[in-house]
């Protein structure tokens, strides 16, 4: 009988890329990958792959999953702060704690050997930008702001999964995440409740228009820039690592500048004959960012990072040409549209032809 990983949060954005790498990585004949998420959705399963749609607050709900060899369980779902659209902290303590003590209740009564966990970097928001951030840096983070609360969550779920470790022998894998870096056709975000198009789609879409870039504060600040299949690559070592437990960064630990970063954009994005020009703005004020320490993800897992920030915002290019998830956020699809129609059409209609034909064969899944 096959072993199963089962992804909860496979409907997310970066869920649903690690799903497709967790297909092409593990052995089919080993590895069962399981998706799971909220939402009620036929886009995994007439593609072959089996879905639970599962609400982790709703403890009836886990009865409709598998409850033999069920190898590991990768936890990303969650309530975060930048997709809700007005502050409501019940959702955190909701989704969070009670989810994921469902989630570790499921893993006890099914002898799950592992869980691999995804924490927040804002657990230590309040250490300076300028250093190399330690995977064993203790919590550091303001009691006060629209994150406070959800820090808290966060932490408190690694109290309890350190319990499961200790009381039940269930191995424990956590993952410290920055940004994680994968095109999404919907471009918007919620800062403190402020509906705003991610910075990033900003520049991507004055560099498609040749219109000028400008560069906020010191141009050669500079922090980690990770891509969504580096993320999935070390959650996905970890899950065959033959350990105890790991605690470690996500990350590429190479230094990317905004200068080197905006250059990039233009040189990807923008027209080979009409660049966009870029407008240094040193007195205005630019947001923040970690360097990660990955030292023990190589030592311990044999991660080795493989993109940098050219091929990062080079695959982004692909995925906005493929639209390769559109069908499963067709929801926000009408908003992403808003932005770039003509690619977000495009999209639909290589769904519509194709029918998702690298989903359909899980062997083809990793470009």
């Amino acid at each position: 009988m096959k072993k199963k990983i089962i992804i909860f949060g496979a409907t997310g954005n970066v869920g649903s890329y690690l799903l497709k790498y967790a297909l092409e990585y593990f052995d089919k004949d080993e590895f069962e990958i399981i998706a799971s998420g909220r939402r009620e959705t036929d886009f995994f399963t007439k593609r072959g792959i089996k879905y639970y749609s599962v609400d982790l607050t709703n403890e009836k709900d886990f009865e409709k999953l598998p409850t033999e060899n069920v190898y590991a369980v990768m936890l990303l779902a969650a309530q975060i702060p930048s997709y809700m659209d007005k502050y409501e902290p019940k959702k955190y303590v909701d989704s969070i704690i009670n989810g994921g003590y469902n989630v570790l209740e499921y893993c006890r009564k099914n002898n799950v050997d592992r869980i691999l966990y995804t924490q927040t970097v804002f657990d230590v928001s309040l250490y300076p930008h300028n250093v190399v951030l330690s995977p064993y840096a203790k919590p550091n983070f303001s009691y006060t702001g629209d994150h406070a609360v959800y820090v808290i969550a966060k932490n408190t779920m690694l109290q309890l999964i350190e319990h499961y470790h200790q009381e039940y022998g269930l191995k424990k894998f956590i993952f410290r995440l920055p940004t994680i870096y994968s095109y999404s056709p919907y471009h918007y975000y919620f800062p403190k409740g402020v509906k705003t198009k991610r910075p990033v789609y900003q520049m991507i879409e004055k560099a498609m228009k040749s219109e000028p870039i400008e560069i906020w504060g010191d141009k050669n600040y500079a922090k980690d820039m990770v891509h969504v299949y580096d993320f999935s690559q070390m959650l996905c070592k970890a899950a065959l690592v033959d350990r105890e437990e790991g605690f470690y960064n996500i990350g590429t630990g190479i230094p990317v500048t905004i200068e080197e970063q905006i250059k990039t954009i233009v040189d990807v994005f923008s027209p080979k004959d009409n660049p966009s020009p870029i407008v240094y703005r040193p007195d205005k004020v630019c947001g923040g960012g970690f360097l990660m320490d990955i030292t023990n993800a190589k030592e311990e897992l044999g991660y080795e990072p493989k993109y940098d920030c050219r091929a990062l915002f080079e695959d982004y290019k692909h995925e906005m040409e493929v639209q390769r998830f559109a069908e499963l956020r067709m929801n926000t699809c009408s908003e992403a549209s808003k932005i770039t129609p003509p690619l977000c059409k495009i999209g639909i209609n290589f769904l519509l032809r194709n029918e998702f034909a690298e989903l359909s064969n899980p062997q083809k899944l990793v470009a």
